[in-house]
C-alpha cells in the first residue's frame, strides 16, 4: 500500500499547550480547530456567556404575538412543550460538543462532507448576522426615539460601533465576563417592568385568557402552532454547538441539563414568554405589536431605567450574534476560497455587513430569507441528532472524522436528506397556506431524520471515511493530551486534529492548515483509492479509523 512505503516522519510530541497557540486562543479561541480540554470553561462561566441569549427582547415580544394568533392558553402549552422538547435535544447535542471539542463546522463535515459542510457554516453565519442586525435595530430604536440628537443611521453607527470590541475576546477569556457584568441590569430591569406595569395599569387575568376572534393562522391545534414557531429558532441548537464544545467532560450532565438544556429552555422560552405575555397585554403599545414597538412601550413606561435595561438586554444577546457570526463566516471563508484572516478581523467584517444591512430596506425579505434558513436548521438538526443517535448505539460511541485528509468532499447519505426535505419544508412554508405554515418544520425535521436514518443504513463507508494509514491518533499515548507539531505553520496541536499530507512526505499537518492546503485531498483521495471499499455493516468498526 502506498502508505507503507513511504518513510515517514516522526512525530514531534509534547504534553503541553503551545505558548503562541495559547496566546492567539485568548482572541482566536479555537475557531477552526477543535477544542483541548485544557481550553474549557467551569461551569458558571460557560453558563454565564450562554446565558446571554436569554435576554434577547425576542422571547418577551415573540409570546405575545403568538397569543395573538392562537390565543394564551395554546401559547403557554406550546411553549413548555417547545422548552422541554428543545431541552432534550439539545441535551446530546451538548454532550456531544463537549465530548468531541467540535464546532458546528467541523461536525457538519461528518454529515455532508467538505463542502456541503460549508453552506451549513454559511447558513449559521449569516442567520447570526441578521439576528444582530435585528437585535442591533432595536437598541438604535430606543436611542433614537429617547436621546434624538442623531438621525437613526447615526445610532446604527453607534450601536455597531460598541459591539465590535465587545467580541474580540473569546468565551473563556471575555464573553463570560462581560456578560456577568449586563445580567444584574437585566434581571433588576424584568422586575422593574412588571411592578410598574401593575403600578401604572392595574392587574388583569387577560394575558392568562385571552382568545382571538380567528385562529384561520393554524391548520391544526393552537399549542401545535405555538410549538413550531418556536421550531422557527432552532438556529439556538447550533448556538449550543458551538459553546457547548468550551464545557468541560466532567460538567457534561450538569451542562446538558442546566446550561444547554432543559433549565435554560424554561427560562428563557417559558419564563421570558409569561412575562412577555403579561408585560404586552397590560403595557400599550403604538400600533401593531412588533419587537421595536413593544420595548419602545416599556421604555415609556421606565424611562432612563427601561434605556438602560434593552441596552443591557440587547448587548448581551449581540455578543453571542457577533460571536457566532464571526466564527463562522471565518471558518465559511477559509474552506470554501482559502482566506485566512484572524477571528478579530472577521468581528469587524461582520460590524461592516451589519451596519450596511441595516441602512437599507431589507427588513421585509430578511423575513422570508429567515423562514427559508429556519427550515435548513431544522433538517440540519434532525440529522446531527440521527448522527449522533447513530454513533453512540451501533458504533459504540466512536466519534465522528472531521479532518480534510480523511473526509470525503460529499456525503450522499447527508447531503440528499438534507436538500430534499429541506425542499419540502421550503413547499409547504410558501406553498400550502395555513398548513404548511403550520406544518413545515415538523415534516422536515421528521424527514430528515427519516431519510438520514434510512441512508445509514444502506451507506458506503466512502460516503463517511477516506480510508489512509498514518492517523497521528494511533501514534501517541493519549490524542486529547498529546500535542503533534505542525509541519505547515510550526505550531502545536491536540493528536485527535491533526493528519499527515500524503503529497509532502506525509508531513503532519494541522486542521486549519489542511483546511487551507489545495493539494491535501487530491493526494488523500489518490492515497485512499489503495484501500479495499467496506460495506456499510462495517461502519462500527470504524471508530479505530476515525469515523
Amino acid at each position: 500500500m502506498a502508505g507503507t512505503e513511504t518513510n515517514v516522519p516522526r512525530l514531534e510530541i509534547s504534553r503541553f499547550d503551545d505558548p503562541r497557540v495559547a496566546k492567539a486562543a485568548r482572541t482566536e479561541d479555537y475557531s477552526l480547530h477543535a477544542v483541548p480540554r485544557s481550553w474549557r470553561n467551569s461551569r458558571p462561566s460557560l453558563a454565564m456567556a450562554f446565558y446571554a441569549i436569554l435576554s434577547a427582547m425576542f422571547y418577551l415580544i415573540v409570546s405575545a404575538t403568538t397569543a395573538l394568533a392562537v390565543g394564551s392558553v395554546n401559547t403557554i402549552i406550546g411553549m413548555a412543550a417547545a422548552a422541554l422538547a428543545t431541552g432534550v435535544i439539545n441535551y446530546f447535542i451538548s454532550a456531544h460538543a463537549t465530548r468531541t471539542g467540535l464546532s458546528v463546522a467541523l461536525f457538519s463535515r461528518s454529515m455532508f462532507g467538505q463542502l456541503a459542510a460549508a453552506l451549513a457554516t454559511l447558513i449559521f453565519g449569516a442567520t447570526a448576522v441578521y439576528y444582530a442586525v435585528f437585535e442591533g435595530s432595536v437598541i438604535a430604536a430606543v436611542f433614537h426615539e429617547y436621546f434624538g440628537g442623531l438621525p437613526l443611521q447615526g445610532w446604527y453607527l453607534v450601536v455597531v460601533l460598541y459591539s465590535i470590541p465587545l467580541v474580540i475576546g473569546g468565551v473563556r477569556v471575555w464573553l463570560d465576563k462581560v456578560n456577568g457584568v449586563l445580567l444584574p441590569f437585566y434581571c433588576v430591569g424584568i422586575a422593574a417592568a412588571i411592578i410598574m406595569a401593575i403600578a401604572a395599569h392595574g392587574y388583569s387575568n387577560e394575558w392568562l385568557t385571552f382568545q382571538p376572534g380567528d385562529t384561520g393562522a393554524s391548520a391544526g391545534p393552537g399549542w401545535i402552532f405555538a410549538f413550531t414557531v418556536y421550531m422557527g429558532v432552532w438556529v439556538q441548537m447550533m448556538f449550543t454547538m458551538d459553546y457547548a464544545r468550551y464545557g468541560r467532560p466532567a460538567d457534561e450532565r450538569f451542562n446538558g441539563i442546566v446550561t444547554f438544556g432543559p433549565v435554560f429552555y424554561l427560562l428563557t422560552w417559558l419564563l421570558n414568554g409569561l412575562i412577555g405575555l403579561f408585560l404586552l397585554f397590560t403595557i400599550p403599545t403604538r400600533g401593531e405589536l412588533t419587537e421595536t414597538s413593544g420595548v419602545l412601550g416599556i421604555v415609556s413606561l421606565l424611562g432612563v431605567g427601561g434605556v438602560i435595561f434593552v441596552w443591557a438586554s440587547q448587548t448581551r444577546i449581540n455578543t453571542a450574534n457577533y460571536y457566532l457570526a464571526s466564527t463562522n463566516l471565518q471558518s465559511f471563508f477559509a474552506r470554501v476560497f482559502k482566506l485566512r484572516l484572524p477571528r478579530v478581523a472577521w468581528v469587524g467584517i461582520v460590524g461592516i455587513v451589519v451596519f450596511a444591512i441595516m441602512l437599507t430596506d431589507v427588513f421585509s425579505y430578511i423575513l422570508q430569507a429567515l423562514r427559508v434558513q429556519g427550515v435548513f436548521v431544522v433538517s440540519w438538526v434532525g440529522i446531527a441528532i440521527a448522527q449522533i443517535a447513530y454513533e453512540r448505539l451501533r458504533r459504540s460511541g466512536a466519534e465522528s472524522e472531521f479532518r480534510p485528509g480523511r473526509v470525503p468532499l460529499v456525503n450522499p447519505a447527508g447531503v440528499i436528506a438534507w436538500l430534499s426535505s429541506t425542499a419540502v419544508g421550503i413547499y409547504l412554508l410558501f406553498g400550502a397556506g395555513a398548513f404548511g405554515a403550520t406544518w413545515a418544520p415538523p415534516i422536515t425535521f421528521v424527514l430528515a431524520v427519516g431519510i438520514y436514518g434510512v441512508a445509514l443504513e444502506f451507506a458506503r463507508r466512502r460516503w463517511f471515511l477516506l480510508s489512509r494509514p498514518h492517523d497521528p491518533r494511533d501514534e501517541v499515548d493519549d490524542p486529547w493530551e498529546d500535542r503533534v507539531l505542525c509541519d505547515f505553520c510550526g505550531r502545536s496541536y491536540i493528536a485527535y486534529e491533526m493528519d499527515r499530507h500524503p503529497g509532502s512526505g506525509h508531513r503532519p499537518i494541522c486542521a486549519e492548515c489542511a483546511s487551507a492546503n489545495t493539494s491535501l485531498y487530491r493526494e488523500a483521495r489518490r492515497e485512499a483509492a489503495t484501500f479495499r471499499e467496506e460495506p456499510a455493516s462495517q461502519l462500527s468498526s470504524a471508530g479505530s479509523e476515525g469515523v
